[in-house]
């Protein structure tokens, strides 16, 4: 045999051999799986069905800042002539943060209160009613003039029929009373500058002193004009004389009349509304003032301070910014298709990505009602009031809350991993081992959340099911 010819039959044989080691794989193969289909997989991944309690959430981030942060103007504009605080520092509720030079308003509430009080003052003396000392001197007042108004007459006598001694003495009589009149009122004119401050008195006793002047230098005239003779001219200035102490006379009578009777009713309603006035110009003068004082609404902690002494403070501009530092907030993002399942009051957890250890409570306090739009998702912006906790917390920390929209109690679960799409159908079912075989068992699931569905049918507690690959289906 030559060696082509052994070559080619070694070759035959070894074809021979391969396809019997095939067949044999083969064989083994079908053999292998034959006693492995009833048997369960020592890798196989199974999941029992539960009952029990499952939460429904819905997921975001945001940032973490005080529940109470303001920037604080002043309420007018002006030079600033005091900082108390700087960053960091603690105040407390109405405590002075900073104050503008307010001298010429000190000075404006002054002239305020002053004219307050002189309002009281009148009123208080309209309603005591007259002095004594007030009668006295409007009764001495009035006789004064009616003495006057008899001495010009009779000066106007004597001038159209002549002097007689008489006359003269009585002239000389009148002179001696004027002028004892004039030093008695002389003496209360400067008592009464001496004791008061009372405009109305003083101007008074001012009055009085100048009629009492004025009654001597007419008594003195008559007596020059009686010793000296009178003409026409002279009889007509007595004339004119006499009409002008007549008028005093009548204007004293009537000053006493009114002083008697003391003030009407209508009167005292008028200086009440002048106290009220008065208090009124006081209260703004007092506001005007306090509106150069910048205070603490609330207790907190100084984060800005953006003014210095000495420059001007706009009051469009925050010169202060204050914060509370013992409650917080969380702003978060929500999208639109979870917005609609949010409520005030709904539990919030919390995870801060600066902390990753802290745990943190809260609730939904807030769902803005008009929208936000970033590249072109529309969001909703929620805040969400965080519960006291010793967590350290600072302004712009990442937060990641947790919104549980739904509590679902006694309700059959499963993990989603197990279960199986029908690509054709849409129906879900999961794969379980009856007696040996893998069987599909439809259900009906509902509410899903995190790796966890809720089983409405088709499945019962204790129910096992595995993990098996199913051609024309796809998984969660």
């Amino acid at each position: 045999m030559g060696w082509n010819q052994w070559g080619g039959m070694m070759k035959r044989i070894l074809q021979y051999v391969a396809l019997g080691v095939v067949g044999v794989a083969i064989v083994g193969g079908v053999y292998w799986w034959w006693q492995r289909a009833g048997q369960p997989d020592e890798g196989e991944r199974s999941a029992t069905v539960k009952r029990g309690t499952m939460l429904v959430a819905v997921s975001a981030s945001g940032g973490i800042e005080p529940r109470a942060r303001v920037a604080l103007p002043f309420d007018i504009s002006g030079r600033v002539a005091d900082v108390a605080v700087e960053v960091g520092d603690h105040v407390e509720a109405g405590d002075v943060l900073a104050q503008l030079d307010d001298e010429q308003l000190a000075l404006q509430v002054e002239q305020a209160r002053a004219a307050v009080l002189a309002a009281e003052a009148q009123l208080i003396q309209a309603q005591a009613g007259p002095r004594a000392e007030e009668i006295a001197a409007a009764e001495a007042n009035l006789r004064a003039l009616e003495a006057q108004v008899s001495a010009a007459t009779a000066n106007l006598d004597q001038l159209r029929g002549g002097a007689s001694a008489a006359q003269i003495a009585a002239a000389e009589a009148q002179v001696a009373a004027a002028e004892l009149e004039h030093r008695v009122t002389l003496i209360a004119h400067d008592r009464t500058l001496a004791e008061t401050e009372d405009e109305d008195r003083i101007r008074q006793a001012r009055y009085n002193l100048y009629v009492a002047e004025k009654r001597v230098e007419s008594a003195q005239a008559q007596l020059d004009e009686l010793l000296a003779g009178a003409d026409v001219d002279a009889v007509r200035a007595a004339q004119f004389n006499v009409a002008t102490a007549a008028a005093q006379r009548d204007a004293a009578q009537a000053q006493l009349d009114l002083l008697l009777a003391g003030a009407t009713a209508d009167q005292v309603d008028d200086l009440k509304a002048q106290v009220a006035q008065a208090q009124a110009g006081l209260k703004l003068a007092e506001l005007a003032q306090e509106q150069t004082v910048l205070r603490a609404p609330f207790a907190g902690v100084v984060a800005a301070v953006n003014v210095k002494v000495g420059e001007l403070a706009s009051a469009a501009l925050p010169a202060i910014t204050l914060l509370d530092p013992s409650s917080f907030r969380a702003n978060v993002l929500v999208d639109e298709v979870d917005v609609g399942r949010l409520e005030l009051g709904q539990v919030v957890e919390v995870t801060l990505d600066a902390l990753p250890g802290a745990r943190l409570t809260g609730h939904v306090a807030n769902v803005a009602p008009a929208a936000t739009f970033q590249e072109g998702v529309v969001y909703y912006d929620v805040a969400i009031h965080l519960s006291p906790s010793s967590v350290p917390l600072r302004t712009d920390m990442t937060a990641n809350v947790t919104i549980i929209v739904e509590e679902l109690t006694d309700v059959l679960m499963i993990p989603t991993w197990i279960v199986r799409v029908d690509r054709e159908t849409g129906q879900t079912f999961i794969n379980q081992r009856v007696g040996g075989e893998i069987v599909r068992t439809d259900v009906e699931l509902g509410v899903r959340y995190e790796g966890t569905a809720q089983v409405l049918s088709g499945l019962s507690e204790g129910d096992v099911g595995i993990w098996v690959e199913t051609p024309g289906a796809f998984g969660f």
